[in-house]
């Protein structure tokens, strides 16, 4: 495994954000520093790539350092937005020398709550805090005066699931996951829970798209059907082997996924099970590992990796929490085919140490850039990671 020479990212324009109040616009105060420091490839996350394995061919390196590096969003011009769960931050990077490593980091807002979720449009930046949406209009010209307007606050302000993933789809909306508020609980007269909602980039006409889903970190479109495909968390505390987590797909609005009431397809909860029937849901697409905790996901839909990887489904496994042995903490990919059983098989693995149960790197977001590498990012480790085929 090879390392690639890293500019550890150090240049940072901090801009404090006012988050009280009714106010809808909120502008920062700037604070530039524009510096550049070179620095020695750090040998002991040289030795840590080394612990991963890829398939023959490919290599891994890091690409920027950021920290509690959650979902990502790339603009056409390259600049990587990114966002955090266990901080207050929203970030980009930038590449500006050309050398395929970031070298470039702002902080475009702080003091958010759990703003996790980011994307693009019509050159706005989206984030994601737990009940409300935020948009930075124009962000590429804006990237060291930074400020936002509020287009939605109107969702649950419960932070158990309460971390969002969004991105647009073919139609233009905004998707948007409200996760169930407990490990499992029905919640009949709160429909927005358990959801998927989609709206206008204004953040009107908000509804519930898909029924019956968990907690879902992680969707993205099939390339020809555009169809939605998204991971959902399953319950915890039946066991090391059930539920399995889930890979699903929406053909079409009002779907429904199972959860209370059924878990993985043919799962009966032992709670809620008995008012639905399993045969009421959407079955999965496919089953992933139990408690393996499914994040983002992408098609591979560039050319630079070998033919065997387009069009296919790579997840991120963030892993396993409650689990008497862990399992999870890597890169797997699912089959995308419309005949038999898709088949589910590691990508990458090494972030978790098996024998002494430790990981060091947990995956959360797949992305691709346009020479078709594979960015992850790893929220443990606070890097974002490029994964590219050199045959």
């Amino acid at each position: 495994m090879k390392l690639l020479k890293f500019i550890i990212p150090v240049i940072a324009a901090s801009f404090l954000i006012a988050c009280g109040g009714n106010s809808k616009e909120n502008k920062a105060e700037e604070s530039t520093s524009e510096e550049k420091v070179e620095a020695k490839p750090s040998t002991e996350m040289d030795s840590l790539l080394s612990t991963l394995n890829l398939p023959e061919g490919f290599e891994i390196s890091v690409y920027a350092e950021v920290p509690n590096a959650r979902s990502m969003a790339l603009s056409e011009s390259g600049t990587l937005y990114v966002g955090n769960r266990q901080e207050d931050k929203v970030y980009a990077v930038k590449d500006t020398d050309g050398d395929g490593t970031a070298d470039k980091k702002y902080i475009l807002a702080e003091g958010l709550n759990m703003p996790n979720g980011v994307a693009l449009k019509d050159g706005d930046l989206y984030v994601a805090e737990v009940s409300r949406i935020l948009k930075f209009a124009d962000i590429e010209n804006s990237l060291e005066s930074p400020s936002y307007e509020v287009i939605y606050d109107e969702y649950p302000t419960d932070k158990h699931h309460g971390w969002k993933y969004i991105a647009f789809g073919p139609d233009g909306k905004l998707y948007v996951p409200v996760g169930a508020p407990c490990n499992i609980c029905n919640n009949p007269d709160k429909p927005v829970y358990a959801s998927i909602t989609r709206m206008d980039p204004d953040g009107t006409n908000m509804e519930v798209y898909a029924h019956g889903v968990r907690n879902t970190v992680g969707f993205t479109w099939h390339p020809e059907t555009q169809d939605l495909y998204f991971t959902d968390n399953g319950r915890d505390m039946l066991g090391d082997d059930i539920p399995p987590c889930e890979l699903n797909v929406v053909t079409e609005k009002g779907q429904h996924f199972g959860y209370p009431f059924c878990h993985g397809g043919t799962i009966k909860d032992p709670e809620f099970g008995d008012m639905r029937s399993c045969d009421e849901f959407k079955k999965p697409y496919r089953n992933l590992g139990p408690h393996v905790a499914p994040l983002g996901l992408k098609f591979y839909t560039a050319n630079q990796f070998p033919e065997k990887y387009h069009n296919q489904i790579f997840i991120a496994e963030h892993g396993s929490w409650n689990r008497s042995k862990k399992i999870g903490y890597r890169i797997q990919m699912v089959s995308n085919t419309d005949e038999g059983e898709p088949t589910y098989e590691t990508f990458i693995n090494g972030w978790l140490d098996h024998e002494k149960q430790e990981a060091w790197g947990r995956p959360v977001d797949v992305l691709l850039n346009d020479a078709g590498d594979m960015l992850i990012s790893d929220d443990l480790k606070g890097v974002i990671y490029k994964v590219s085929y050199k045959g």
